[in-house]
């Protein structure tokens, strides 16, 4: 069977770094409303204690990849624990060095504009 995408050979040296994701949780077949799944998942993400944002369309997290991914694992789980079927979308960006992503992306955006956005 042919995967959609070639598999990368996780190395021991990379290690797994400081990863930014952005997640979401949709339950299918639960209706048009999904705030009480996304309160679930504010749960798990709280009790991380990693830096997060709830967004609109998604949840952004930052950590240790393992951390983060454990995260999203957490939350894929509760709200399967809800519903039977679950689909789970998540973007990484995975850049060696740097910390603080959250508010720096941002930031850096705002200082090219000459002032602050809406949060």
């Amino acid at each position: 069977m042919r995967s959609c995408s070639p598999m990368v050979e996780w190395t021991e040296s990379y290690g797994g770094g400081h990863v930014l994701a952005e997640f979401s949780v949709v339950p299918i077949g639960k209706g048009e409303s999904v705030s009480q799944y996304v309160a679930e998942c504010i749960k798990v993400v709280e009790a991380s204690g990693l830096p997060y944002r709830l967004c609109p369309m998604g949840t952004v997290v930052e950590g240790d990849y393992d951390a983060v991914m454990s995260v999203v694992r957490g939350c894929h789980m509760s709200v399967m624990g809800m519903a039977s079927r679950v689909i789970t979308t998540v973007k990484i960006d995975d850049r060696r060095g740097v910390r603080g992503m959250i508010d720096r992306k941002i930031q850096s955006v705002e200082a090219k504009l000459g002032k602050e956005v809406k949060k």
